[in-house]
């Protein structure tokens, strides 16, 4: 199993400038790239505490000049914000200045909030994204190309920015959406997919509906790589365990205030938190992700790769004031105990699946 680092950059701690936060997630992905994480995943937010990261290319290129291996990408791009070709020029850049290292994440975006604040209409998000996407194929791939959608007409044109990777980097598609996981899987990219606070049954869930694009294709599941964005923290302290969940709760409610922007505070950006309808208990949370001692790190998140079948999982890493020193230990204490107690439990279900069954 490949794990990454997914560094929200969230300020829950208003003492901690920006300029410190963004300085965190560079240790994070210095740390990450010693340890020997695959990836250091960095999202898009704008006008809000949530997360302060407006541009994952920006963080990518950074991050390029401070590590040696660990591939660097972004979780995700939104694409009905972008100019098209100006996106292609920067994908081309940052994947030549980080040696072929960088995955392009993207997504179709949901708040109303940010998308009024960048003049873009949200009602047909979902079309411009698979009109970006064609255009990042054809951009990316071509010499020269021209594209005639309904909402991006493109003259021919040549991106003098050419990435490493051939045909382009990677691509994620990051989705509930079985239409857009059909598209993922017709074109070869790969699905991001979050747990949330749920448990492994919700994941299974998920497995369904990704099995069943697939199937919608005509293709076979196991073509298509699968990420999986997840709570996970390790460490041998009850307080904390008990202060990463506590985070991570204050990361969903914040999540759930950004949807509908209901409320903030005085200052316009930082985000009140508030419980929000169907929250989970507490207990609940406690018992649905991957946290506490590294056997039990292990046990759940063998659990969740068991019916999600992923072949990466992103750890968040940097939620609500979790305390930085903290953070670090438990992503060593992640890489370094529990993923030997996954490795070795996964090994079992192989031998099992080429143990003939009993007569």
């Amino acid at each position: 199993m490949k794990y990454g680092i997914f560094a929200t950059m969230q300020q829950r701690d208003l003492s901690l400038s920006s300029q410190q936060i963004f300085r965190n997630a560079v240790e994070q992905t210095r740390l990450a790239d010693q340890l020997g994480y695959e990836t250091a995943w960095y999202p898009e937010h704008h006008f809000s505490n949530y997360s302060l990261c407006p541009s994952p290319l920006m963080m990518a290129a950074h991050c390029a000049g401070v590590t040696d291996r660990i591939r660097l990408g972004a979780a995700v791009l939104i694409l009905p914000l972008y100019n098209p070709v100006r996106l292609l020029a920067e994908i081309g850049m940052v994947d030549d200045m980080s040696d072929g290292r960088l995955e392009i994440g993207i997504g179709s975006g949901y708040q109303k909030f940010e998308f009024d604040r960048f003049g873009v209409d949200i009602s047909t998000n979902k079309e411009v994204t698979l009109e970006m996407l064609d255009v990042l194929e054809q951009g990316l791939s071509e010499e020269q190309f021209e594209y005639h959608g309904e909402h991006i007409k493109q003259p021919m044109t040549a991106i003098s920015a050419r990435s490493v990777q051939k045909p382009y980097p990677p691509i994620w598609i990051a989705t509930f959406d079985p239409k857009m996981m059909s598209r993922a899987v017709t074109a070869g990219h790969s699905i991001f997919v979050t747990g949330w606070l749920g448990n492994h049954k919700r994941l299974g869930g998920l497995r369904q509906t990704i099995d069943e694009a697939h199937a919608a294709v005509g293709r076979s599941s196991d073509d298509t790589r699968v990420g999986l964005l997840r709570f996970a923290f390790a460490s041998d302290s009850k307080a904390e365990v008990e202060r990463y969940v506590e985070s991570a709760r204050y990361q969903q409610r914040l999540g759930n205030a950004i949807k509908f922007r209901r409320q903030s505070s005085f200052d316009g950006y930082v985000l009140k938190e508030e419980p929000y309808e169907d929250e989970l208990p507490w207990e609940k949370m406690m018992r649905n992700i991957p946290v506490g001692d590294p056997e039990t790190c292990a046990e759940r998140i063998v659990n969740d790769i068991r019916a999600l079948r992923p072949d990466h999982i992103a750890i968040n890493t940097q939620i609500g004031d979790m305390d930085q020193k903290v953070m670090l230990k438990s992503m060593e204490t992640w890489m370094t105990r529990v993923a030997p107690l996954v490795e070795k439990e996964l090994a079992k279900d192989q031998v099992a699946s080429r143990t003939p069954a009993a007569a």
